[in-house]
């Protein structure tokens, strides 16, 4: 007799109508998430607002074709391709505007760190990994290495680098085990520690 497995987790692309999901699916994620809870302290109003803010992200990220997730959504990773971070003016006038209106008046105090984090995004070509997350009861299930496995197996065969940045320190091995390896760790005024990461085509 043979044994039967059970298939894993597979990968999709995104489209249009799993928006509203993954930004819940997203919020969800980044809710103790140190970056996300020093822009909203509060409890309430972090898990109110950030679907929003998700939601307009995932709107900004769907044209360039590389928004992934898996059959039920509660998993999502956003990558931008050589050349669309930033996004355009566009993009990243309305993504900015969404989210001063959420931050509020704790703008003032944010903006200088959101800036220094973005004045050390790097100018050689690469693949950007802007988030990957994952529902808190569905995680450990393999469903953030199936979502990552499409861009980074095409990486591996044009030969190209691939970046990331993660505010969470537990999650560096996970990233490690992907090949990513931190490059350094960037202190945001007034903010978090976040570490910067790369991983070279095997």
């Amino acid at each position: 007799m043979t044994e039967s497995r059970v298939p894993g987790p597979t990968a999709r692309k995104a489209t249009a109508g799993d928006v509203e999901k993954l930004a819940t699916t997203l919020a969800r994620a980044f809710d103790d998430d140190p970056l996300t809870v020093w822009l909203f302290p509060h409890d309430e109003p972090r898990r109110r607002k950030l679907p929003t803010f998700f939601r307009s992200l995932l709107r900004a990220s769907l044209p360039f074709g590389e928004v992934y997730t898996t059959d039920d959504a509660r998993c999502a990773a956003i990558w931008n391709p050589p050349g669309t971070f930033p996004m355009g003016w566009a993009k990243d006038a309305r993504l900015g505007l969404v989210t001063t209106r959420l931050i509020g008046l704790r703008i003032a105090t944010c903006a200088q760190g959101l800036m220094y984090f973005a004045s050390h995004h790097p100018k050689d070509r690469h693949w950007y990994l802007q988030m990957l997350g994952t529902e808190p009861d569905s995680q450990s299930k393999g469903l953030g290495s199936a979502i990552l496995s499409p861009v980074l197996e095409r990486c591996d065969r044009e030969g190209e680098r691939v970046y990331l940045e993660s505010s969470k320190e537990r999650n560096i091995p996970f990233y490690a085990r992907h090949g990513f390896a931190v490059s350094q760790e960037i202190q945001v005024p007034r903010g978090p520690v976040v570490w910067a990461m790369w991983r070279e085509p095997r």
